[in-house]
């Protein structure tokens, strides 16, 4: 007598419950974080870049890019590296050039 091959018993994947669509939310508007708002004193070196008011951390950091970006400081090939001209190099701490995120260390130095 010759055996019969066994039927594999195919498994079926479980139908999945159609996914109701969700009620849009209603956004809401963040609050930002009253430090990043307070206004912080302005060192001697970033004052002939980014003045001499007392602004938040954000907006130094918005006028040192911009700073960066009129200048064409930023590295052509290496485009995380800053190339500091003379009044970069005075925040920088003598650097030629800094990465974007030494950047922000060497700027809270000069900021109070």
């Amino acid at each position: 007598m010759a055996k019969k091959p066994a039927k594999k018993a195919a498994k079926k994947a479980p139908k999945k419950a159609a996914k109701k669509a969700a009620k849009p939310k209603a956004k809401v508007k963040r609050k930002p974080n009253p430090a990043f708002m307070k206004p912080l004193t302005i060192g001697e070196a970033l004052h002939p870049i980014v003045g001499s008011k007392p602004m938040p951390r954000t907006e130094v950091v918005k006028k040192l890019w911009e700073y960066i970006r009129k200048n064409k400081l930023q590295d052509a090939k290496e485009r995380r590296n800053i190339n500091a001209d003379s009044n970069l190099q005075k925040v920088f701490g003598g650097k030629k050039t800094v990465s974007m995120f030494e950047m922000t260390k060497h700027v809270s130095k000069h900021l109070s």
